[in-house]
């Protein structure tokens, strides 16, 4: 089974009577989430025994749930005796737990996003060098642990410029970041870093995919009245789209699915801007703007001059 066009196929900028609709170039799966979810499928279809993933293979509960209809289970942990097929998640796992699965004699399917593998790659290389490596991002994010890991657990991690103000002086300091990371909070905590070591060294790790995405999500929400932001309330890149949005003065709205829109959100505000983390499949995006339309459509959007104002 692959990702179908209704999970795919984008509807663009929207013009209807009372509502202008202005979705996000970017906006929806990107290119290592689509991968994960083939090969999560693919493995599914091709396997005899059970199917997991450690964690949920993309941080969208909707997503995960399809996955889990066409055998593709989630567990916390491996325990000795199973057997079967482990999906290593998009996020990446902790290279130990990967090497228990080969002990324990489990088929193991890589899914982890390229992107996410050059940055444990890069981690594990600055550690070699000698560097004392940090990784900028969300310590408690899968994506994260998994770096740190390739760090051989000595990494430390900060996500602020006042975490990394705190910080020591080190002889030389290698920085990787967490692919979803903030364009701009990276570059700040990096300047601030400058001055913690002699010799700096950073792996710019954040995903091209990730870049465009924030850049177009800004541009819309320049342009619109609110913002719709579309993904998992787990999911740190879509989290990242709603500060943004926030941090540019929208009012913003980070929702999972279409059954969370309320009409009173978009009183007095006519031109509608919709984003989607990397996890969001087409057809919940679809759903989020067919709704909005319905609302407008159907008069349940209160008027712009509430009675008694």
């Amino acid at each position: 089974m692959k990702i179908d066009d209704a999970w795919q196929n984008g509807m663009g900028e929207d013009d209807l009577t009372g509502v202008e609709i202005i979705l996000a170039e970017n906006s929806g799966f990107c290119s290592g989430v689509t991968r994960a979810i083939n090969m999560a499928f693919e493995a599914a279809e091709r396997s005899e025994g059970k199917v997991y993933t450690i964690g949920p293979l993309i941080h969208n509960p909707q997503v995960v749930r399809k996955l889990e209809e066409h055998g593709v289970g989630v567990i916390e942990r491996l325990t000795p005796g199973m057997v079967g097929t482990v999906i290593v998640r998009s996020h990446g796992l902790h290279p130990d737990v990967i090497a228990e699965a080969e002990r324990i004699g489990l088929d193991i399917v890589d899914a982890t996003c390229p992107f996410v593998k050059k940055a444990q790659h890069d981690a594990a290389s600055l550690s070699a060098d000698g560097y004392q490596v940090i990784v900028v991002g969300s310590a408690d994010h899968p994506e994260v642990e998994g770096i740190v890991g390739y760090a051989g657990d000595e990494a430390i991690v900060v996500d602020s410029v006042e975490e990394a103000s705190g910080l020591g002086r080190w002889p030389r300091i290698g920085i990787v970041s967490q692919t979803t990371f903030s364009v701009e909070r990276h570059r700040q905590i990096v300047s601030e870093l400058i001055g913690h070591a002699r010799e700096l060294k950073v792996y710019n790790t954040i995903c091209s995919e990730t870049s465009l995405r924030q850049r177009s999500t800004v541009a819309v929400g320049l342009r619109a009245d609110m913002m719709i932001v579309i993904g998992g309330k787990n999911s740190s890149n879509t989290t990242r789209l709603a500060e943004l949005c926030r941090a540019h003065g929208r009012e913003t709205h980070h929702i999972e699915t279409a059954a969370e829109l309320r009409p009173e959100w978009f009183r007095g505000k006519p031109k509608v801007g919709v984003t989607a983390g990397a996890s969001t499949p087409q057809w919940i995006i679809d759903e989020v703007i067919g709704k909005i339309r319905d609302l407008f459509q159907a008069g349940a959007v209160p008027s712009s001059s509430p009675r008694g104002s």
